[in-house]
């Protein structure tokens, strides 16, 4: 069954489906309405900077066809192919977009939808209508993006300005008919594809010489040829045998005619004229002793201001460490004796003692509870202290020990009906039996709540395990204005323990007044707290001044001793 999705909803793709060549079809349509169906690659900073991602009618293909347009099929108004792994690392987002070609606005279409096939099937669906916009004419229906991984979003924004407005949202440029230019005249001076004429120095002009002639006293030729200009009696020499054309008003002086100008510069010196340093300079090495001759020890150092050096009673310095011996080499020390008096394996001889020591600090910790955190992405639960079944998220098993049964915990059709329509879906295992079980999930912070009575909302996203004890249901929480009439959380309430897990290091901050938290960054709060909704959509970054750029915003009252958890980051 297809996961439904509403504006502002968003997923892993990997959640989704496990493939990676997907389909995605849109179906939109209108009483006397014309639309084009495009989809745009978006760079990092969610700009068009290259122009051959931008996928339409007139470029149906990416240069390494990772996307693709297919045209209309399976009663689809238009379709794509999107090659996830395929798509090069700059392209960061694809945005699937409709505009109107024509006149009308997006609040006549009929009911609509953008889904996602993959190997046959739809794995998930967002649906859309006129009641949705208003006076738009052109719409971004949906995003992948990558986050780490590649994401979905419903997005269903549109602008009123149509593909014109769509374009310069992302970074493009709208091409303007220009007036043509008249012809060109044909060029009185040199060639384009000739060398600038010599500019003369800055210095008092000359008296022209016997052999130059100013263009303008040479009457034109009859014959289409360039204008006859007399030789200076010796031949001019240039540098490599060619002469440019000059221009004509512009007469170039001779380079060794008299001395007009300063004189040329005068030729550096070459660069392998120097000698050349091979290698910075070194102090020079003592000569090496005669053979059979005794190398006395390196005198002590001096002691401080100039005092000959204190003898040590004690051990010598660099205790610990190996002592020179005479002759500059390091003597062999016996090695230090280990636990109950035996000598310890030298470094680089094997041994297993000296392996285990490596990781003495990454031992497991021993604890009596039902629920030990080993470390901050690593979680314990030992099934054997009350014989309680635990629920955690399949996959998130990474070692057990004892007898440890796992199986599918399903939700029911009602169950499944729910998780799809709000998002709120929990893909459990069961474990059971007398063991200890260790959970973990993509190097996720965890931290195990303990309910005593109380509830506790939390997003499915950011929930690992739990005891079986507690009762949970999807819990709604309405606003006016916001994106797709409704925002949806798990609400966990009874005696035992939730693991919420984070990307990063959380906040918590107590409920006042003035509390508002970004609907994709926060993790959990209170029950007792009421959540008021304060919708801003975006239409763009920085839309107008005083707009935080967040499309959902929920803000925070209740009674002291009320909190809400927010980590650094956004799903």
């Amino acid at each position: 069954m297809a996961r439904e999705f509403q504006r502002g909803h968003k997923a892993r793709i990997s959640d989704l489906t496990a493939g990676t060549d997907l389909y995605v079809g849109v179906q939109i349509s209108g009483p006397g309405l014309s639309f084009d169906i495009s989809c745009f690659g978006l760079d990092a900073d969610e700009r068009l900077s290259d122009d051959r991602y931008f996928i339409f009618f007139n470029q149906p293909t990416s240069p390494e066809e990772s996307l693709q347009l297919l045209g209309a099929q399976a009663g689809d108004t238009e379709s794509f192919r999107v090659t996830l792994e395929r798509i090069p690392p700059q392209i960061q987002k694809l945005s699937f977009t409709a505009t109107l070609d024509g006149a009308g606005q997006m609040s006549q279409i009929g009911p609509g939808y953008l889904r996602i096939v993959a190997g046959g099937e739809e794995v998930a669906r967002y649906s859309f209508d006129g009641s949705e916009f208003s006076t738009e004419r052109a719409v971004m229906l949906g995003d992948f993006y990558v986050k780490d991984v590649w994401r979905f979003a419903a997005v269903g924004q549109g602008f009123d300005g149509g593909l014109e407005a769509l374009l310069r949202n992302f970074g493009g440029e709208v091409l303007e008919e220009e007036p043509e230019a008249p012809a060109p005249q044909a060029p009185e001076t040199a060639p384009a594809f000739a060398p600038p004429a010599f500019a003369p120095p800055q210095a008092p002009t000359p008296a022209p010489q016997p052999a130059q002639i100013q263009p303008q006293q040479v009457p034109p030729a009859p014959a289409p040829a360039a204008p006859h200009i007399p030789q200076a009696p010796a031949p001019q020499q240039t540098p490599q045998g060619y002469v440019p054309p000059q221009a004509p008003h512009t007469p170039a002086p001779h380079p060794h005619a008299g001395h007009q100008g300063p004189p040329p510069p005068p030729h550096p010196t070459p660069v392998h004229a120097a000698p050349t340093m091979a290698a910075p300079l070194a102090p020079l090495a003592p000569p090496a002793p005669q053979p059979g001759a005794q190398v006395p020890p390196p005198p002590p150092p001096p002691g401080p201001y100039g005092q000959p050096p204190a003898q040590h009673h004690g051990p010598p310095p660099g205790y610990g460490y190996p002592q020179p011996a005479p002759g500059g080499f390091p003597a062999q020390q016996p090695p230090a004796p280990g636990p109950y008096g035996q000598p310890q394996p030298v470094a680089g001889q094997g041994g297993t003692p000296g392996v285990a020591a490596a990781f003495q600090k990454y031992r497991e910790v021993p604890t009596g509870t039902r629920w030990t955190q080993q470390n901050s992405q690593l979680v314990r639960v030992d099934l054997g202290a009350d014989a309680q079944p635990v629920l955690a998220r399949q996959g998130s098993m990474v070692l057990y020990q004892g007898k440890v049964d796992f199986g599918y915990k399903g939700a029911g059709f009602a169950g499944r009906i729910t998780g799809n329509a709000t998002g709120q879906e929990l893909s459990l295992m069961r474990c059971t039996g007398s063991g200890q079980v260790f959970l973990a999930e993509n190097e996720a912070n965890l931290h195990p709540v303990e309910l005593q009575g109380d509830a506790l909302c939390v997003s499915a996203e950011n929930v690992l395990a739990f005891d079986e004890t507690l009762a949970y249901e999807v819990r709604r929480i309405d606003g006016h204005g916001i994106p797709g009439g409704a925002l949806f959380t798990m609400q966990f309430q009874g005696t035992g323990t939730v693991v919420v897990k984070t990307r990063g290091t959380p906040v918590v901050l107590p409920v006042t007044p003035t509390t508002f938290a970004d609907s994709n960054a926060i993790v959990a709060w209170s029950a007792a707290a009421q959540v008021i909704v304060s919708s801003q959509v975006r239409m763009r970054r920085n839309a107008y001044p005083g707009h935080s750029g967040e499309g959902v915003n929920l803000q925070f009252r209740g009674a002291p001793g009320n909190f809400v958890v927010v980590q650094p980051y956004e799903i």
